[in-house]
């Protein structure tokens, strides 16, 4: 690459490369030093809707009109399954009167329990008798790591009351079981699970990748290589994040921050690799290192940065979602993968230029005039390195001799895998992303078990009158699974803005309550129409839990249609800018998007019955799409790259044989990372994650073993000259014709 010409020479020198070494410990150690670090910034707020969604506007009114001076509620749940004795309400009047007289830290308000009758209590329980919930109110803005402490002391004085610390036994066992819940038990437990598990998935990632290249390459010096570059390149990261996050530029979200670790270890250490195996071919030919290194650049790095920019512009696509949890990936992501490529093409040359063949130890690449001196020195043969395997060879000559055959069984497999995309069920409820045996989805289960199922999350309706009597209240009871309705609230600034509280007959987290919403808003407009109320559906308006959902599935989906054809756009434009083909461009992006939509129904297949979930996490699909088209679109820029340059010199059969031979090894070297940095978030506790790691992974295996070395060149072998359509290489001959 011509631009490339005098950058290689910057830095890969004997003396540039002291200037770029020190140059990166400068920056990381400053960075590091003034800056905070992204993880001391407070994590965002749990709001992820937009603000002119109708249940963000419901709970706003519903903050002004109808307000609630308690607090955030914590939900303590008591539970015995023979059934609560009187000891144990007992130990409720005692638990509140000292809340009462010795509030915890932020507590707000407790209701007067100690001086309810036990008897009072009793009526208070569930129908059953074995499920009691008691609340306690906490400061609206108080911190989490406050809430934390408080919790800590409230199930200390838990257990001086009772016995078996019921807090913490497991809820199969016999006796009392208290959990906590409700907002402020979920946000503690929902930060407690990540502030365990970054540390657990930091050390799990870089064992992995470690222990991954060593088994690759056999070289110990050579696997910690591309750790160092990720490590640099993380340093400048972190600070970086921190910095805007700081100043309100970004919004902190441990789920971001937890991806990016895993996409900085695997995409970064592929970008290292794409440039170490090219060093490796060229110090086989070329006995000068500096030079050999240089060679490397200017053949390979086009290919990286292209890789880079394809994928950073991708992940920026997120930017464009409505729903914050996608919005919020989009700069940690980008960011990440961009100063990781100039760590490959600044920092790691410097770090191969100051080791050179020393790398590679115990199996150095040499050159044959090399390998023969060495030879005749040592009085003995010396093992030469091979440039490509026996199944780089075997693959590349299989794609050239059977196209036709590559190209229909691949589809027929992918194809068929994705055909069960069509079953996935989705699920947006926040505690299924949860674990099972986490306390606080623990208590709603104990809730769900032992009160009417629309108890749990009643749904709130709101409606502007303009002053006129409606008879709104018989008609919501009169809806389909609809339990009850409560009296009206009149607003209290507002006279005009009346509420009133539905319970659900049914899960009011299930699919079948979601789709009640807009039903019930259409009721609640029919009636105000009938009354000559004008623009009556902007007079109504939806909250709760279940109205939170379905609006979280309406724009999700809306960022879907969105993102989906914007990033296929970018990279389609980016294709053919580097390729010069549209019909190049075309069968790679639908190569690209038939792994995808394989990769989601394999891994609906492996989440649904092999780990035995109900329904797939529903932000997965525009994740995995985000990610796999991405650093799909990679592998593809890294192997077709190779056919294109080896078309200008040999005939296009050669040419796709080599070029297969020459990238399949570290395409699925670095596939085998990717997948496998991925498939590290199956220890996170969040089922989202898992899931999201799952598919990924899946995802990059069937790029990696498939669609790059057995597709898309099969494909290439087929159209011949028409592949490079209209690009230069299009309209030349044959090589050997030409010769002819």
């Amino acid at each position: 690459m011509k631009g490339l010409d005098s950058w290689e020479k910057v830095v890969a020198g004997s003396k540039s490369r002291w200037i770029s070494l020190v140059f990166w410990v400068a920056m990381v150690a400053i960075l590091s030093a003034v800056l905070p670090s992204v993880g001391d910034v407070e994590p965002g707020s749990n709001d992820l809707l937009p603000e002119d969604a109708m249940s963000v506007e419901a709970s706003k009114i519903s903050d002004e009109q109808f307000p609630n001076d308690s607090g955030v509620p914590l939900l303590i749940i008591w539970n015995r399954s023979e059934g609560l004795t009187e000891s144990d309400y007992e130990a409720v009047q005692s638990l509140y009167k000292g809340l009462i007289e010795e509030p915890l830290v932020e507590q707000t308000m407790v209701p007067p329990f100690d001086q309810i009758p036990v008897q009072a209590l009793m009526q208070s329980a569930s129908s059953d008798g074995e499920a009691l919930t008691t609340p306690v109110f906490f400061d609206k803005t108080a911190l989490t790591g406050d809430l934390q402490l408080a919790l800590e002391e409230l199930e200390q004085r838990i257990n001086k009351l009772t016995e078996n610390g019921p807090v913490s036994n497991q809820l199969e066992s016999d006796g009392l079981h208290i959990r906590f819940t409700g907002p402020v038990g979920i946000q503690t437990d929902a930060v407690s699970l990540f502030s365990q598990a970054d540390v657990t998935l930091l050390i799990a990632t870089v064992l992995l990748v470690l222990i991954l290249l060593i088994l690759l390459y056999r070289s110990p010096l050579l696997a910690i290589v591309p750790l160092i570059g990720v490590g640099f390149a993380y340093g400048i990261i972190n600070p970086v994040l921190g910095l805007m996050a700081s100043n309100g530029w970004i919004v902190v979200d441990d789920q971001a921050i937890s991806i990016m670790t895993v996409l900085l270890f695997g995409a970064g250490t592929d970008y290292c690799l794409f440039l170490i195996s090219r060093y490796r071919d060229e110090l086989q030919l070329e006995p000068n290192k500096y030079k050999a290194l240089q060679l490397a650049i200017s053949n390979s790095g086009g290919a990286i940065m292209m890789s880079a920019l394809t994928t950073v512009l991708g992940l920026l696509t997120l930017s464009l979602a409505q729903y914050a949890s996608y919005d919020r990936f989009a700069i940690p992501f980008s960011l990440a993968i961009f100063i990781m490529a100039i760590a490959v093409m600044t920092l790691l040359p410097a770090i191969l230029a100051l080791l050179g063949r020393a790398a590679f130890f115990p199996f150095i690449p040499r050159t044959e005039k090399m390998t023969k001196e060495l030879e005749k020195k040592k009085g003995k043969p010396i093992r030469r390195s091979k440039q490509r395997s026996r199944f780089s060879e075997l693959t590349g000559k299989l794609v050239t001799e059977k196209p036709w055959q590559i190209i229909i069984v691949c589809i027929v497999l992918l194809g068929g895998l994705a055909l069960f995309t069509i079953k996935i069920d989705y699920t947006y409820g926040v505690l299924d992303s949860f674990p099972e045996d986490m306390p606080s989805r623990e208590g709603f289960t104990i809730i769900a078990d032992h009160y009417p199922p629309g108890e749990i999350a009643p749904v709130q309706v709101i409606v502007d009158t303009d002053g006129t009597e409606v008879n709104i209240q018989e008609s919501l009871a009169a809806l389909t699974n609809v339990e009850s309705v409560s009296d009206p609230r009149t607003g209290e600034v507002d006279s005009d803005l009346i509420q009133y509280s539905l319970t659900l007959s049914i899960d009011p987290y299930s699919a079948d309550a979601v789709a009640e919403i807009p039903k019930i808003k259409e009721a609640v407009t029919n009636i105000l129409e009938q009354s000559g109320i004008s623009d009556a559906s902007e007079q109504v308006w939806i909250g709760g839990e279940t109205a939170t959902l379905y609006e979280t599935e309406k724009i999700t989906s809306r960022d879907q249609d969105i993102i989906r054809p914007i990033i296929l756009i970018i990279i389609a434009i980016l294709l053919l800018l580097y390729l010069r083909s549209i019909v190049a461009m075309i069968y790679l992006l639908i190569t690209v998007v038939l792994s995808y939509f394989s990769a989601l129904g394999l891994g609906w297949l492996l989440i649904h019955y092999g780990m035995g979930a109900p329904a797939m996490q529903g932000l997965i699909p525009l994740y995995a799409f985000v990610f796999l088209v991405a650093l799909g679109g990679d592998y593809n820029i890294f192997m077709i790259s190779r056919i294109w340059k080896n078309r200008r010199k040999m005939p296009l059969k050669k040419a796709i044989a080599e070029g297969v031979g020459e990238t399949s090894s570290v395409i699925s070297s670095a596939g085998l990372i990717l997948a496998g940095t991925f498939s590290v978030l199956a220890v996170l506790p969040l089922q989202v994650l898992v899931q999201f790691g799952t598919v990924t992974a899946i995802g990059v295996l069937l790029d990696t073993f498939i669609v790059r070395p057995l597709l898309v060149p099969a494909i290439t072998m087929v159209l011949g000259r028409f592949a490079f359509w209209p690009g230069k290489l299009s309209k030349e001959e044959d090589y050997e014709q030409e010769r002819g």
